[in-house]
């Protein structure tokens, strides 16, 4: 076993409650972490955006870029993946990095899985790394509400690199069955008592396969004997070519069958009336045990930001004992067609620290119930939402 350790990292939007003093935030971290890179850095990310420049002077992201920087100045070897779909509609984040010395490559994910580079992480000496919902984006860094997990752990870190490598390679136009397996797989325990497990998609795409992660997740589900907390920012019983998948909601409703409560918490984007997401979403609400409840960013004082004011975080806790933190919204695609990473968590202090989060999102004065008076609401959670 290795001294590891794992810390939430957390994106609260400006202007909201959502702020957690004890939680790290993203943008101070990732800062703090590239400027103590000795020999690597390595990103893998569905894209890099930075501000425009009316919007540059209060980016989170500069400090970020200009400490990539700093690390290429003094040596360190930076290499920074980026899909094929999202680089051309964002390609000056790209270019300045690869201008001051960054290696950069696009890879087209579509040609090889089907769906995209939707990971989103980076890995710092082979050692340490950051996984989390936040995009290499300003808006990600201030005006979405995003969680992710610092962890220092060589195994964690070697598993990440592997997956990375893999699709570094398939970039440089390596055949579709090429896989790296460089590192070494552990148990990892963390000083704090969680034993931590890399989880990744999609299947017949990981250096391991064995880390697939829908299995893990209807594991972590199925083995649900009290409570169940979930927030995503999007939820569908289909995948986007209409087939269906079924797998995660069956899992919800086996476990609300047994007298599991299951807490659901979306996206306002995934619960627009009318839409197929939200008739899944009702369906769902409807099962005894079962509540679910949108949350929705306010705007920002400054102004409309496009694609930004939104809860973007992907996490599930089991039990207040189990936890995972991902990269995958709860759609069929992620798991079967893109490439998506996670970190399941299990006994120590994070599973109950990130349920408290959710505790306090599911009471914010931003979350409403999705079905008014929601019949799958248990007696002791029944009533009005908060003002």
């Amino acid at each position: 076993m290795e001294d590891a350790a794992i810390t939430l990292v957390e994106t609260p939007p400006v202007e909201t409650t959502l702020d957690h003093a004890d939680i790290p935030n993203a943008a101070e971290t990732w800062v703090t972490m590239i400027d103590g890179a000795h020999r690597t850095l390595d990103f893998a990310e569905l894209y890099a955006s930075e501000a425009e420049q009316k919007d540059r002077v209060t980016s989170k992201l500069s400090p970020v870029v200009a400490a990539v920087e700093r690390a290429v100045t003094r040596g360190v070897r930076v290499r920074f993946l980026a899909d094929s779909v999202f680089a051309p509609k964002y390609p000056d984040t790209l270019a300045r990095l690869q201008n001051v010395g960054a290696e950069v490559r696009i890879l087209d994910f579509g040609k090889r899985g089907g769906g995209v580079l939707h990971a989103k992480y980076f890995v710092v000496d082979g050692v340490e790394a950051f996984v989390g919902s936040q995009n290499f984006d300003w808006r990600s860094l201030a005006h979405i509400q995003e969680m992710g997990v610092r962890v220092f752990s060589p195994v964690i870190a070697g598993a990440l690199l592997d997956v990375l490598d893999t699709d570094w390679e398939l970039a440089a136009g390596v055949p579709a069955g090429t896989r790296i397996h460089r590192r070494a797989r552990a148990e990892v325990k963390t000083r704090s008592g969680e034993t931590l497990t890399l989880v990744g998609s999609p299947k017949g795409w990981l250096p391991d396969e064995s880390s697939w992660e829908l299995p893990k997740l209807v594991a972590l589900l199925d083995g649900a004997a009290r409570a169940i907390d979930l927030q995503v920012l999007t939820y569908k019983t289909k995948e986007r070519d209409g087939s269906a998948f079924p797998t995660l909601d069956e899992a919800l409703r086996r476990a609300a069958a047994r007298g599991v409560h299951v807490r659901l918490l979306v996206s306002d984007w995934s619960s627009k009336p009318g839409s197929e997401a939200r008739a899944v979403l009702e369906d769902l609400g409807k099962a005894p045990n079962v509540e679910v409840r949108v949350i929705t960013i306010p705007a920002w004082s400054g102004g409309v930001i496009p694609f930004a004011r939104v809860a973007h975080a992907k996490y599930l806790v089991v039990d207040r004992q189990r936890a995972w933190v991902g990269t995958s919204n709860w759609e069929g695609d992620y798991f079967t067609k893109s490439r998506n990473v996670g970190v399941i968590a299990e006994g120590g202090a994070l599973p109950p620290r990130l349920d408290g989060v959710f505790d306090d999102g599911w009471s914010s004065p931003y979350t409403a119930p999705l079905l008014s008076g929601g019949s799958g609401a248990p007696p002791s959670s029944t009533g009005p939402a908060p003002p």
